[in-house]
């Protein structure tokens, strides 16, 4: 999966209504859901993405997180074992477990393997406790992540996801950690897609369906409770031509049942993947104007993109598309790198589709007194 251009994406990739009203919006029975192109961060299609849900057992996914982060810092090991607590062993006994016990210490990695495949509340809390000392510490630092993420919407009370009215979030936060779990720590979520594990001699089989239905998906979580419903967060990799591999994260909540998340799950993927296509059209640093600039130690400065530029758009589109670059003229040193010089307009059939902030691709110090002193006189003449 291509880098996610985080805020760039966010504020520069706008699809506009009219083009994304050429492929109509799939009907998903859910209360809320949202298909985001891991690729170019561009959110295809939702509804009700900012609603309140119960996350439920979504919430592990920031749970492990956290976990991956530890390991990442070399707080915890892998090999590490753990003193199960009394409080871990006693979550409550008619939610999902792994049946981990006081008398027996676990390692960090059976624990990360119960807590995504079996979905064990006990093992959520074990890692909590083993990652932060208790489970109010890493409730904390949760929420922290949280916020670093730009979740506005999420706010979790606890490491499991059993109902709280402290603990919610959204179909668009949910997406967007997902997307930070898969691009920060890779090595670790392919335990997301491992279809089943055994732990005191008890196998369960991971609650993602679509693991056994579909070969592109490998990821991420499924959530259940009586007040929320059914809810899923999925992930599936495709081949996108010469570009390599495409990403598309779903999240649903609200759905009537098990097969009924399943089933709406793929539908969005595959209309998603049907419909759409993501394109890179500019890649990281290559210029794509090399304009003159004023008063300054050289005479041209490359502008573009800081980072690759990849948008999604319904197929067919692509080929429409015609830039049209908006200047910050004339250009005057000294002029820092990665500063906005103008902006470029994607056209189709001369509507603008995308506005992309374009930037210095270098900096430009200021020239000479002399340098500067005959570049004012050129601009007066001008």
């Amino acid at each position: 999966m291509k880098k996610l251009i985080a805020a760039f994406a966010a504020s520069a990739l706008l699809m506009s209504a009219a083009q994304a009203q050429q492929v109509p919006a799939p009907q998903i029975a859910a209360r809320s859901w949202l298909l985001l192109d891991a690729t170019s961060g561009q959110v295809i299609a939702s509804q009700d993405p900012d609603m309140r849900i119960e996350p439920a057992s979504l919430t592990k996914v920031m749970t492990a997180y956290v976990v991956f982060e530890a390991l990442r810092d070399k707080k915890i090991t892998l090999d590490q074992m753990v003193n199960v607590s009394v409080h871990a062993w006693k979550v409550d006994g008619s939610s999902s477990k792994m049946f981990i016990d006081p008398a027996t210490p676990v390692k960090i990695q059976d624990l990360l393997y119960g807590l995504m495949i079996q979905s064990g509340n006990d093992a959520a809390v074990a890692l909590a406790e083993a990652v932060a000392g208790d489970e109010a510490t890493f409730v904390t630092l949760m929420n922290r992540e949280a916020q670093r993420m730009g979740l506005k919407n999420t706010h979790f009370a606890n490491p499991h996801g059993l109902p709280s009215p402290e603990n919610y979030s959204t179909a668009h936060d949910l997406a967007i950690l997902a997307s930070h779990e898969i691009q920060d720590f890779p090595q670790f979520y392919k335990i997301d897609s491992i279809k089943e594990f055994t732990y005191n001699k008890i196998k369960q089989q991971n609650r993602n369906r679509l693991l056994w239905l579909d070969p592109t998906v490998d990821g991420l979580k499924t959530g259940h409770t009586e007040a929320s419903g059914y809810s899923m967060i999925a992930s599936a990799h495709r081949p996108n031509g010469p570009a390599g591999e495409r990403r598309l994260i779903s999240v649903l909540s609200g759905a009537t049942s098990d097969g009924n998340r399943t089933a709406e799950s793929q539908k969005l993927l595959n209309w998603g993947f049907q419909n759409f296509d993501t394109v890179r059209l500019y890649a990281k640093g290559q210029p794509i104007l090399t304009p003159e600039i004023w008063k300054g130690s050289q005479s041209n400065v490359k502008i573009g993109f800081p980072n690759d530029v990849w948008v999604t758009v319904p197929k067919g589109v692509a080929q429409k598309m015609k830039p049209v670059l908006e200047r910050k003229d004339p250009l005057v040193a000294p002029l820092a790198l990665h500063s906005r010089v103008g902006t470029l307009k994607m056209m189709v059939d001369g509507k603008p589709l995308l506005a992309l902030p374009v930037v210095a691709l270098e900096e430009v110090r200021e020239a000479s007194i002399f340098g500067r002193a005959w570049d004012s006189m050129r601009l007066w003449i001008k």
